[in-house]
């Protein structure tokens, strides 16, 4: 495959049906695929100031070819910017530039921006049109797809938000290459989620080819394009999270708890991160209540750990909460219905389930049983 030959996924909702494209060399073609599917716009690109320096003048360049003349909005990196904060300050980007409800709101970089900018486009103008140009490996597999949008609050991860969906999804392979190699392997832990849900068959290749993922080529297209497959058939399914979508949370209720409680500080722990030890989590708590083998859960944990990804609670630097503490944030998460507590849990490898009803009982002692107390430097 070369840059001129992206592999295209569809993600199929009717007349709001669209296209992932997947391949090396798309920002340079950036406006000719969008001005094809929305002739005559103009855009506003929001992104955070280390994807513009590494790539901004080349998207820009893109645009330009086709005559879209970008307004920009450089954000802060980082999880802290899914703010309030930072909300108001893309709206009224997008409002100060004149953009109308039918012109474009580009986001350009990874999740915090794409949720972020989706969020802002969902909301301006009561909802513009939305072009993700995701910049990590965790968006091009994950958020990017599926019309997920929104900001934290203090009170937990991902509770202010809409569902959007985006016109298009450029998955530019070749910036990745860029891409420090601890956001890499964050991403790649989404990459593996989708194997552990439902596609065994995935999971294993990963586990024989993983390397070659990381060192990119056609096993990197491959491996993004098979998880864009995998979610765009979910969300064709269930749009808005009412069924089996709520599938693609494996791993998530325990991720975002502990993401919650590092105060979303990324030098300590990263959204992919979270997720990995989350799966690892999920699949052990699967273990300890004779739903799964554990030798699914050793399996899990070994390729994450072959990987370089943390897979244990205690693998997070710096002190958390106590058990009871990392419950609450549990409880907070929006996959909590009328009190109850919903996990995401397994029979096996690719054999995910959505478990209702899960004891507050059972999840607390499995907490405190894996929770790593105060660190040993803090002992003495």
């Amino acid at each position: 495959m070369s840059g001129d030959q992206p592999v295209t996924v569809e993600v199929g909702l009717g007349d709001r049906t669209y296209d992932i494209l997947i391949g090396s060399g798309l920002l340079s073609r950036a406006g000719a695929e969008i001005s094809r599917r929305l002739p005559g716009t103009r855009a506003a690109v929001i992104t955070d100031a280390n994807v513009a320096a590494a790539h901004l003048d080349e998207l820009k360049a893109g645009l330009e070819t086709s005559g879209i003349q970008p307004a920009i909005i450089t954000l802060p990196p980082g999880e802290k910017t899914k703010s309030f904060a930072h909300l108001e300050e893309v709206v009224d980007g997008v409002l100060a530039a004149r953009l109308e409800r039918g012109d474009i709101v580009i986001a350009f970089g990874g999740g915090v921006i794409g949720d972020l900018a989706g969020f802002a486009a969902g909301i301006v103008r009561r909802g513009m049109n939305f072009v993700q140009v995701p910049t990590s490996l965790l968006a091009q597999v994950d958020s990017s797809v599926g019309g997920k949008t929104g900001i934290n609050s203090a009170r937990g991860k991902n509770l202010v938000g809409v569902f959007h969906q985006p016109k298009l999804v450029l998955a530019d392979t070749g910036v990745l290459d860029t891409l420090p190699i601890r956001e890499f392997r964050a991403g790649y832990a989404e990459l593996a989620k989708y194997g552990l849900i439902d596609r065994p068959e995935f999971f294993a290749w990963l586990e024989e080819n993983w390397a070659k993922v990381f060192a990119g080529g056609p096993e990197r297209v491959r491996a993004i394009a098979e998880a864009c497959r995998a979610k765009a058939d979910v969300v064709a399914r269930d749009e808005f999270e009412t069924g089996d979508r709520a599938l693609l949370n494996l791993g998530h209720t325990f991720g975002h708890a502990l993401e919650a409680a590092t105060q979303y500080d990324g030098a300590r722990l990263v959204h992919g991160e979270g997720v990995a030890i989350g799966m690892a989590l999920a699949y052990r708590f699967s273990s300890r209540l004779n739903l799964a083998s554990p030798d699914d859960a050793a399996r899990v944990e070994a390729h994450l750990r072959a990987v370089g990804l943390p897979w244990r609670i205690v693998d997070i630097p710096g002190d958390l909460p106590d058990a009871e503490a990392l419950l609450a944030f549990i409880t907070q998460d929006k996959k909590v219905s009328r009190g109850a507590l919903t996990f995401i849990l397994t029979r096996g490898i690719g054999q995910a389930f959505i478990a209702k009803d899960v004891p507050a009982s059972e999840v607390l002692s499995f907490l405190r049983e894996n929770h790593p107390g105060p660190k040993e430097s803090d002992r003495r």
